[in-house]
């Protein structure tokens, strides 16, 4: 649960520079980060750690979850000291402590999380929860500062949706997908072609020296005029191809194929996002001055794992200027899960006065537009809640 912050006998917080701890145990990376907060909203990240579990699953072609949950209790002390020594600080030194607290593996989840209530409770510091698709949506302003209101494309393994984001608590679902996630698709038929894990940065590093046009992919969702997204045919269409290529040439033309097809849907509903964003009362209210404000109609931000293939990113920046918006991805050190984005969305919060109860449980599911995931969900809500 969260709640809004008492600062009466700690005003610093509300209007000075803010150092949070951030944790991320979502899935396969254990990582920690300290970032500083400036009061003008520029972040400067003091230190980012993460230990990355591919030799644990790679045996397994893709992550299992007990594996997962078992190497971050091993591995998060250690982790959570290299990056406090190398930011330099004690735990005096923090104003607060942020953690991943869903979506992704709960198991995984759990033990940053508990991590970080351990951490609050011992030095009396403010906790705040965050959801790790809010990371994704601040992690372009581990950068370079940025403006709200913006357009974001999330597209990682687990989801890929479109949003308006206003700031952090502030998110409006534009699109998202329908069945599986862009870097699902990735993953999936790289593994049919016999790549090894992670399969995304395989199939991008196979389709350099090749030539899709001689495959006819399919296309998803074409009669439709939203901006959901679907990946499940073009998966089962590629991976029924992959059985048929015999030579290393067929195999690195059909991964050409499958990341053109999937840079393409994600520019089409990105197009239809961007003309319909234009046009919203979002884009009509008074702009931040700026050369960037002053002479686009908005900006476009593409964040999370997917956004590191140079193909998609290079195909989102020509949508975003054809439309005349400026184009924004993250470092690609900020596209895959890391903790300084759960750090810089908990300083956020923290500015705010949002601060989370020691008693915050884990979540499998958690949607940043949780109003639409409810009222006009994609898939039918689970015991476990609303799918992001």
């Amino acid at each position: 649960m969260e709640r809004s912050a008492d600062y009466s006998s700690e005003e610093s917080r509300a209007t000075g520079p803010l150092t949070v701890l951030g944790l991320e145990t979502s899935c396969d990376e254990t990582a920690a980060s300290v970032v500083r907060l400036s009061p003008e909203g520029e972040a400067t990240v003091l230190s980012s750690v993460v230990h990355s579990q591919i030799d644990d699953h790679a045996a397994y072609g893709g992550v299992v979850p007990e594996i997962a949950a078992r190497s971050h209790v091993e591995m998060i002390d250690g982790v959570v000291r290299r990056a406090m020594d190398e930011a330099g600080l004690g735990y005096d030194g923090l104003d607060g402590v942020a953690a991943t607290a869903g979506p992704g593996l709960v198991g995984g989840v759990m033990v940053g999380l508990s991590f970080g209530k351990a951490v609050a409770l011992a030095r009396g510091l403010p906790l705040i929860a965050v959801n790790h698709l809010e990371g994704h949506a601040v992690s372009a302003r581990l950068g370079q500062p940025v403006d709200y209101p913006f357009l974001l494309l999330l597209v990682s393994g687990g989801h890929c949706q479109l949003l308006e984001v206003r700031g952090v608590g502030e998110m409006t679902r534009l699109g998202t997908t329908i069945d599986d996630a862009a870097g699902e698709a990735f993953d999936k038929i790289a593994k049919a072609l016999g790549l090894g894990y992670p399969g995304g940065p395989a199939l991008e590093k196979l389709a350099e020296g090749g030539d899709g046009s001689r495959f006819d992919l399919p296309r998803a969702l074409l009669g439709r005029k939203d901006c959901d997204f679907s990946f499940s045919g073009l998966k089962t269409a590629a991976a029924r191809l992959a059985q048929t290529c015999e030579t290393d040439q067929q195999r690195a033309d059909l991964a050409d194929a499958v990341q053109t097809a999937i840079a393409r849907q994600l520019a089409e509903r990105s197009d239809r996002a961007l003309k319909a964003w234009a046009d919203s009362d979002a884009l009509k209210q008074p702009r931040p001055a700026g050369e960037a404000a002053g002479q686009t109609k908005g900006l476009f931000v593409v964040a999370g794992g997917v956004a590191a293939n140079r193909t998609v990113r290079a195909t989102l920046q020509g949508t975003a200027e054809k439309n005349g918006f400026a184009f924004l991805a993250p470092p690609m050190a900020y596209c895959t899960d890391n903790a300084a984005m759960i750090a810089l969305a908990g300083a956020e919060r923290l500015r705010k006065g949002l601060v989370s109860d020691i008693d915050t449980a884990a979540r499998p599911r958690w949607p940043l537009d949780e109003y639409s995931a409810l009222n006009d969900p994609t898939h039918a809500p689970g015991r476990k809640g609303a799918k992001a």
